[in-house]
């Protein structure tokens, strides 16, 4: 159970589903505020701080694809998990490169609905409230972890939360071979589904934002173990 309120905003026009989760989190000791369509739901999300954002991205009038991209427009770093029946991997690989940090499919469990909810949040604060100054670089990338900026040939990078954290743990990890395994307990912290792709879409996510026009790529794929940050060899991919 949470410290203290934890504040909540939850973007769903499914009144049974709200009611469902509204319940559950309000136990949990969260403080909820609901909105039943996109367009109230974005005005809460501009308009007030919340420590997480759910969104359902099928909405009658503002889908959630688009609220969580105005949302990332208005550069807001709040954790938003998208909650979707929606289920295949394109949908998916589309709501993370909008700049969510977690989706979950309908029908879910309640309790890795929790379990996501504080996984989030916890990565949230350790994001914003690490006051001592680091400075992490390796060739041409550097982070300045202090002011939670990422900087690759002196051009600021545009990353989103999840996508930080995992360039974080590469920088920390300097030409060390890291298991899918072992990134997915270091920056989601739950138990995923060990059949999920969602370490290859975030690494090709993050190369994308890594590697501008003639930029060498540095996060390497060694087959059959995982991924490494290090300057290209023939051993590379």
């Amino acid at each position: 159970m949470p410290n203290s309120k934890k504040k909540i905003l939850l973007i769903e026009d499914d009144t049974k589903v709200c009611a469902f989760i509204n319940k559950g989190l309000t136990e949990k000791g969260f403080e909820v505020t609901i909105a039943l369509n996109g367009e109230h739901g974005l005005d809460w999300a501009l308009g007030n701080k919340f420590n997480l954002i759910i969104i359902d991205i099928m909405l009658p009038d503002i889908n959630g694809i688009e609220i969580c991209k105005r949302i990332r427009n208005n550069n807001q770093q709040v954790p938003i998990l998208f909650l979707t029946a929606l289920g295949s991997v394109e949908n998916i690989a589309h709501g993370l490169d909008m700049g969510a940090d977690d989706y979950l499919v309908k029908p879910f469990k309640f309790i890795e609905l929790t379990a996501r909810i504080n996984s989030l949040i916890r990565r949230s604060e350790d994001y914003e409230f690490n006051a001592e100054e680091e400075l992490y670089t390796y060739s041409d990338i550097e982070v300045n972890d202090s002011k939670k900026i990422a900087k690759r040939n002196g051009v600021e990078l545009s990353l989103t939360l999840t996508e930080y954290n995992l360039l974080l743990l590469f920088l920390n990890n300097k030409e060390r071979v890291i298991s899918r395994n072992t990134i997915l307990d270091h920056v989601w912290g739950i138990n995923f589904n060990l059949g999920t792709n969602v370490v290859d879409v975030y690494i090709n996510y993050l190369r994308k934002k890594l590697e501008r026009p003639n930029s060498v790529r540095l996060i390497q794929t060694i087959i059959g173990m995982g991924y490494v940050l290090k300057e290209p060899d023939e051993n590379a991919n």
